[in-house]
């Protein structure tokens, strides 16, 4: 079973209803089509290496694929030392040479033809390794983007076939092929289900049809189909079949109709056709309960539109009718105190369609740095930094990056960076507004195409008699809120100073065009200037305008740009929350993407939509220059469209333990459902707990959400391992605007803290929307 059974025909497999695979193979390779991949032969042999860090610190390190296709232990040559493992999955990126800033430090003394950098998401450090040949390097570079791309295109069903395979191996312990009932139980631990004794034992008696006390091969796939039984799917399908044994074209019809899809006959044909395995029911055009849990767990299911993975949005309005994917500090890889300073956190926002990336610029010895003044994190040179922009700013996306400068140099560095931009970024730079005149709005995304924007300060043509446009210290982020110096520091800035001398440089003042910053003197000021000039507005501030002006600044946020970071008191880089400033319409709304949580998780929320691209069309009420939306008073007016939601939370499927060295432990989950939106719309709540299962709980709790204004709101999905004595702990989320959800039953693909892929983690919904909820008698907001 595991592996040691040759078929014929290895690739080839027949699905069943439960989720499994038949295949002529268990081979987890097979199953990924790389069994004669020569990169994967070489990575499963194993090879090598030396790990970097410094001149001194280099060290002998084993790395080998598993048999699983997708994890890589890494071994020291310390025989007490644990082995370390990632899966091809965690990572983000593979860079061929001396591309980090370690093996850059190290190039004179490196083979760069044998050096690689593995990068990875989330907050994990990079893997900076030489190998013994430029081929080496080749194997694990290919073979990695090789086997990402595989995982990446398998089915649902596929991934869950995968999962449980490689939990089989695991559980064989003696590696005979066979399993044992000590081995199964070993195997129910680790994939977080505690089965009744004697329901286990029952089971594995009913499965062991040779009654030797071992499954084997066939055995061990029926053990697989019982385990991975979804009786809540079943019990869909008989509410839907005339006769509870199948589904005709009609029945499926009624059903698609009701989850709000196409139920036109032409496409239950097809459905029929593309998921039924039985091949008589499929010549008589009918859909068995297998078939139909084919179809329930592939991605058709998913509760995100998939309309929206691609870009569907109008492209051609101005850059002020959108929100704006935005980071802030992004050189950092965790605090802003003793936190290190990289190009890697770079690499990890653009390639999650971030648009607006902040460039914290500081003299250095020959050419300015890049890191957070007056603190212990490290630097980074400002040329490597735009090296790696000029590298990936348009492989997720290909409308317009910001370069958000936070310029502290002086003006022989700042002219190093303006020519450091030019030579580097070439044509993608806009150097001069589209057919060389500003008009009385900004160009929009698609016009801007394949462009980068530098935001920064602009020498004035005209002489004033303020200068605070000609200081080089940007307004955004040096006064009292926005560094951890405090108010202190902010007075310090030399900037000040000297009023009439201007402090910035001729060649750097030229590359701005469309984000000119400017000091923010009310909105009557604002609405007199050009659209170009925008204004940065630390969290209390904008929450300040919001309160007392909140009509107004939706108003200013209709024409010109608005950019919001996080108080300097924030030390150890955390978030406020981003939905306030999407509720005034605030574009570049600026977080710390070094660190997970709820906000990051709504930034992610509210970025998954048109295709992922960084720019998500604000709701027409929000363009308007007269608009009359007050975010904070939402009884009425603009974008009040009362609206129902209700959500009943069926089920979840292969949840995670929260701590893996933990094989004992099994969870005991439970689900928040949260609405995030005007004041008016934030609610959560929550199912009881289920004790002892993470492989398939069941809850049938039905929440309802009135919504007010649903246009702005995000809903967050948050599966919890429930705790007595201390905070639960984060199992899986899934975040997604309430326009991009689909009714009916759907799946719900849940995420890492990091919002990488939890898969084959899942849960399983129904979805309902009552639109214009407004009758008297649900006045009040709905129980749940």
């Amino acid at each position: 079973m595991l592996g040691s059974e040759k078929k014929s025909k290895p690739a080839e497999k027949k699905k069943n209803g439960a989720g499994m695979s038949q295949h002529k193979t268990d081979d987890p390779l097979v199953n990924l089509g790389v069994q004669d991949d020569e990169d994967v032969k070489m990575m499963l042999q194993g090879s090598t290496m030396l790990k970097v860090r410094s001149p001194h610190w280099q060290r002998r390190r084993t790395l080998k694929l598993l048999d699983d296709g997708v994890t890589v232990h890494c071994e020291s040559n310390k025989s007490f030392s644990k082995p370390k493992t990632f899966s091809v999955m965690e990572v983000e990126c593979v860079r061929e040479g001396c591309q980090s800033e370690t093996l850059r430090r190290l190039a004179s003394s490196l083979p760069e033809e044998q050096c690689l950098t593995i990068v990875f998401k989330g907050g994990r450090k990079s893997l900076d390794l030489q190998c013994h040949s430029r081929e080496e390097v080749q194997h694990w570079a290919r073979g990695i983007r090789t086997l990402q791309e595989r995982v990446n295109n398998m089915s649902q069903t596929e991934k869950l076939d995968h999962w449980i395979h490689a939990y089989l191996r695991q559980a064989d312990l003696n590696h005979d092929g066979k399993m044992t009932y000590d081995e199964v139980q070993t195997l129910l631990q680790m994939i977080n289900i505690d089965l009744n004794e004697q329901y286990a034992f029952n089971l594995f008696k009913k499965c062991d049809q040779s009654a030797n006390g071992r499954l084997e091969y066939g055995e061990i796939e029926l053990f697989c189909r019982e385990l991975l039984r979804r009786p809540e799917l079943d019990a869909v399908f008989r509410q839907y079949s005339s006769n509870s044994r199948v589904l005709s074209t009609v029945d499926l019809r009624d059903f698609l109709n009701d989850q709000g899809e196409d139920n036109t006959l032409v496409h239950a044909q097809s459905l029929i056709l593309t998921y039924e395995l039985n091949d008589w029911a499929k010549k008589n055009q009918l859909m068995t309960a297998n078939g139909f849990t084919m179809y329930m767990l592939s991605k058709e299911n998913d509760v995100f539109d998939p309309e929206h993975g691609r870009v569907y949005q109008d492209m051609s309005r101005p850059l002020s009718h959108y929100f704006i994917s935005s980071s802030h500090n992004t050189y950092l890889t965790k605090d802003q105190l003793v936190g290190e300073s990289s190009t890697d956190p770079y690499i990890r926002a653009l390639s999650h369609g971030c648009r607006c990336v902040e460039l914290d610029c500081w003299d250095g010895d020959k050419e300015p740095l890049i890191y957070h003044g007056h603190t212990l994190t490290s630097k980074v040179p400002f040329r490597e930094v735009v090296e790696t922009i000029a590298e990936y700013a348009f492989k997720a996306s290909p409308y317009p990056l910001i370069l958000s400068l936070e310029n502290h140099c002086s003006v022989e560095q700042q002219t190093i960076m303006a020519r450091q931009l030019r030579s580097i970024l070439g044509d993608k730079l806009l150097t001069k507004p589209l057919n060389d005149q500003l008009s009385e709005s900004l160009p929009s995304p698609e016009e801007l195409k394949g462009k980068i924007l530098v935001k920064g300060k602009k020498e004035r043509v005209e002489q004033e008699s303020s200068s605070s446009s000609e200081s080089s210290c940007s307004e955004d982020e040096s006064k009292a809120e926005g560094k951890a110096k405090g108010k202190k520091e902010g007075k310090k800035c030399t900037c000040a100073s000297t009023p009439k001398v201007s402090k910035l440089s001729p060649e750097l003042s030229d590359l701005v065009v469309y984000t000119r910053s400017v000091p923010f003197k009310g909105f009557d000021q604002a609405a007199k200037k050009l659209p170009n000039e925008m204004s940065s507005f630390s969290e209390s501030e904008a929450l300040k305008h919001i309160k007392n002006s909140g009509k107004f600044f939706v108003r200013h946020n209709s024409r010109q740009l608005s950019r919001i970071y996080p108080s300097g008191q924030r030390l150890q880089s955390s978030n406020y929350n981003p939905q306030d400033m999407w509720n005034a319409g605030c574009q570049i709304v600026a977080l710390n993407f070094q660190t997970d949580g709820e906000q990051m998780d709504l930034n992610r929320g509210r970025f998954l939509p048109n295709g992922h691209c960084g720019y998500v069309l604000k709701p027409s009420f929000l363009c308007q220059l007269d608009s009359e939306f007050n975010p904070e008073n939402t009884g009425g007016g603009p974008g009040h469209n009362p609206t129902l939601l209700t959500i009943k939370v069926i089920s979840a499927q292969q949840l995670p333990k929260p701590d893996t060295e933990k094989l004992n432990s099994i969870v005991d989950p439970m689900v928040w459902v949260e609405t995030h939106g005007a004041p008016i719309d934030n609610n959560k709540k929550k199912t009881h707990r289920i004790d002892n299962n993470g492989f398939n709980p069941r809850w049938d709790c039905t929440f309802k959400f009135l919504l007010h204004v649903p246009e702005l709101v995000l809903i967050r999905f948050v599966v919890e391992d429930h705790d007595y004595t201390a905070r639960n702990e984060f199992l899986g989320q899934f975040t997604l605007p309430f326009t991009s959800i689909r009714t009916g039953y759907r799946h719900v693909r849940l995420l890492k803290a990091d919002g990488s892929s939890l898969s084959p983690a899942s849960l399983f919904i129904h979805v309902k929307v009552t639109p214009n909820y407004g009758s008297p008698k649900h006045a009040a907001s709905p129980k749940a």
